[in-house]
């Protein structure tokens, strides 16, 4: 770890999203904050476009400014929480296309946006790539942000541990299909950063895809010590301390029927 620190409770949101349902998918968000609060979490964080699901033929007409009203709401939430909030959206380039990107707002009000560096095969028709790394502290423990296909380029985790992250922290889409393999890559960068490694997934059948949900998270030796075990509504509880995570550090809480 990079100085003093004290454990730090991350909540992996492994929620239903409608297609381009801004709002639908805002009111779930906010349900997962509030579980997550009542829990202690002192971030959660969410998949890739969670709030209009991954649709890349809505990234246009959907992106977000700065200013844009959800936001509001959501650090209003992560003030009233105290708690660090991280939601997927489309954020606006002006004069350009829109980038696959992430809010983060912290609990005094302020928020900053990262906006996904490496894209997928075919995303390059609907959005612009991001060019810069987003890494914040929180209880002394620094923590780096991946969306989806960041984490497939070796470089990406490289740069977060050249910059003393702690934790890597996963906002992805990934299916059934290629969970398995995915799975390998998170599970090697832990090992060879030596930090655990955390994934946000979807659940939904969303732009094509039928996601598998299994967030969870791999510890410092590559292993896998605490994650939801299918696609069911869910929030998983991850508790590092000192650096560390293991099997009894972790929860997994049902959110079937909360919507």
């Amino acid at each position: 770890m990079t100085g003093d620190t004290h454990d730090i409770t991350i909540a992996l949101a492994q929620p239903p999203v409608i297609r381009g349902a801004v709002a639908d998918n805002l009111a779930t968000h906010l349900t997962y904050i509030e579980q997550a609060a009542h829990y202690g979490a002192d971030v959660i964080v969410f998949p890739e476009l969670s709030l209009i699901g991954y649709e890349p033929d809505l990234l246009a007409p959907l992106a977000m400014s700065r200013s844009a009203e959800t936001f509001d709401t959501l650090c209003a939430a992560a003030t009233t929480h105290n708690m660090v909030v991280i939601a997927g959206c489309p954020l606006l380039n002006e004069g350009g296309k829109p980038s696959i990107g992430a809010l983060i707002c912290f609990p005094d009000g302020q928020h900053t946006l990262y906006a996904k560096q490496h894209l997928h095969d075919g995303e390059a028709a609907y959005c612009a790539p991001g060019h810069a790394d987003c890494l914040f502290t929180v209880n002394g423990v620094r923590l780096a942000l991946a969306i989806c296909a960041d984490f497939a380029h070796r470089a990406h985790a490289e740069a977060a541990a050249a910059q003393q992250a702690d934790v890597y922290l996963v906002s992805a889409l990934i299916s059934e299909a290629g969970y398995e393999t995915d799975a390998q890559l998170l599970a090697g960068i832990a090992q060879r950063h030596q930090f655990p490694v955390l994934l946000s997934n979807h659940i939904s059948n969303t732009g094509g895809w039928q996601t598998c949900g299994r967030s969870g998270a791999w510890n410092a030796r590559g292993e896998r010590v605490v994650g939801a075990e299918g696609n069911d509504a869910a929030l998983v509880l991850c508790t590092i301390s000192g650096g560390s995570l293991e099997h009894a550090s972790g929860n997994v809480v049902s959110m079937e029927g909360a919507f």
